[in-house]
């Protein structure tokens, strides 16, 4: 017990000081973009480096995981109680954020109505038309060499979880090389993902310094009002709402876990991709969050494909924003409406590549408003993107928690 007190302490001493590192590294970066942006601009390579390694080790690591995950727990029982779990879990905290959302866009009247004349946002004519056939069928690897060297993230679980169901029903004796041999490389992509870390405040620096002397301040000032509406949202639901979610379902203290996982979370503010933060995740939940690792390897990889908090959330704000600016008021329903559309296709929608971008294309048509208004909020994009992966990833660290709360009291 006193030994793994003592290794326990060592793992926050070690993430903390991580932590003051990448803090350092985004207050420095936010300097380095204002005032050098030339040079900031050029460095880019750096921090492209670092998310490229993170991802380099995603495919393998999400399959393995997976893999062991259900092998471990022994039964199809197991597998379907954790699974609809997790999932009514990940849609019960996605709704609250949405919900979140219409309550505050409802309370801060901001946009007001200019004219589309002369907006325009090309890349809407590139989507194709959205239906529950296709995203259904996107799902299934035709290839699944193909999805693991694309990196098409749905693919590979649903595969993963057919395979390691299709294992249960082995013996004992076929289970235990594949056991082994996939515990392995889920551990080697563990140890990888510890180098990696260690250049996260490089990484972050480069990250941070790059975006902001890309985007320009005159372009977040413009659009202040829309900005600090999807931060709140964002903070309010990471700040309130999921500790909350963390208090009644896993009766623990919320505020120390997430103070104690919080690497994860700022990683995903640097990178702005749930993907690349899961290899952290994963290492941070079990080490300093004491989260099980086969609760883990099961949930996390799943939340970092379908969970969309974050995402969700700022969706709401930026329809309800492009209608004010449309001059078109929606009425309850037609906001319930939007409400239940993103929380619907917040897990299909997560298979097709540019997922916010088609949701946000299909809940505009749905509603009929002009797809063009889009190019005004576009221009902030990659700012509010990196609070909004911050918040998904957030919420797939609690949901870990709760649902490894439960495995433990069974």
């Amino acid at each position: 017990m006193l030994h793994k007190g003592i290794h326990l302490i060592k793992n926050i001493q070690k993430y903390t000081t991580t932590n003051t590192l990448v803090i350092l590294g985004i207050i420095l970066g936010v300097i380095f973009g204002l005032f050098l942006p030339e040079l900031a601009l050029q460095q880019k390579m750096i921090g492209t480096a670092f998310i490229y390694f993170l991802k380099m080790i995603v495919v393998p690591l999400v399959f393995a995981s997976i893999f062991t995950a259900i092998l471990g727990l022994g039964s199809i029982d197991h597998l379907k109680r954790l699974g609809i779990r997790t999932i009514g879990l990940y849609m019960l905290t996605t709704a609250l954020a949405v919900v979140l959302a219409i309550v505050v866009m409802n309370i801060f009247h901001i946009g007001e109505h200019i004219s589309s004349e002369g907006l325009e946002f090309a890349k809407a004519s590139t989507i194709a038309p959205f239906s529950i056939e296709n995203m259904l069928l996107s799902f299934i690897p035709t290839n699944i060499f193909h999805s693991l060297s694309s990196g098409s993230m749905m693919q590979i679980i649903v595969f993963a979880v057919l395979f390691g169901v299709a294992s249960l029903y082995l013996s004992p004796k076929q289970q235990e090389p594949l056991s082994s041999f996939f515990s392995s490389v889920s551990e080697a992509m563990l140890q990888i993902s510890e180098w990696i870390i260690k250049l996260t405040p490089i990484g972050v620096f480069s990250l941070i310094s790059y975006v902001i002397a890309d985007q320009g301040i005159e372009v977040i000032l413009g659009l202040y009002k829309y900005i600090l509406v999807v931060v709140g949202v964002i903070l309010l639901h990471g700040l309130i709402t999921l500790p909350l979610v963390l208090r009644i379902f896993a009766k623990i203290k919320p505020y120390e876990y997430l103070l104690s996982v919080r690497e994860a979370s700022i990683m995903a503010f640097s990178t702005a991709s749930s993907a690349a933060t899961l290899p952290v995740s994963m290492r941070i939940v079990e080490e300093v969050g004491g989260v099980d690792k086969k609760t883990a390897s099961f949930v996390l990889p799943l939340g970092a494909t379908v969970s969309m908090d974050g995402t969700a959330a700022y969706l709401t704000i930026a329809v309800l924003y492009i209608a004010n600016l449309a001059g078109t008021t929606l009425s309850l329903g037609d906001q319930v409406l939007l409400g239940i559309t993103v929380v619907s296709l917040s897990i299909g929608v997560a298979a097709l590549p540019s997922a916010s971008l088609v949701m946000m294309v299909v809940i505009l048509n749905q509603l009929g408003l002009p797809v063009e208004y889009i190019a005004v909020v576009v221009a902030v994009d990659r700012i509010l993107d990196m609070c909004r992966t911050s918040l998904n990833v957030t919420s797939d660290l609690v949901v870990t928690k709760v649902i490894d709360v439960y495995e433990k009291r069974r």
